[in-house]
């Protein structure tokens, strides 16, 4: 018989078929990325007024003027 020889021509099967590890890493990293990029937009022209009012007050150099 040439049962030696077919048992080394199988292929391995994977435990589960589906999503691998690497997918699934990159899927939640997509997922992570949209939600960051999201709450930026979201909260941008905040940012953008506290920018403002910070250089309208002077920055770091009105340490004397507003105790």
């Amino acid at each position: 018989m040439n049962v030696s020889v077919n048992v080394g021509m199988r292929r391995r099967r994977t435990a589960r078929p589906g999503v691998s590890g690497r997918q699934l890493l990159v899927a939640q990293a997509a997922v992570v990325g949209s939600l960051v990029a999201a709450l930026f937009v979201k909260e941008f022209p905040g940012i953008v007024r506290e920018l403002r009012i910070y250089r309208m007050t002077g920055g770091l150099r009105a340490n004397r003027r507003y105790p």
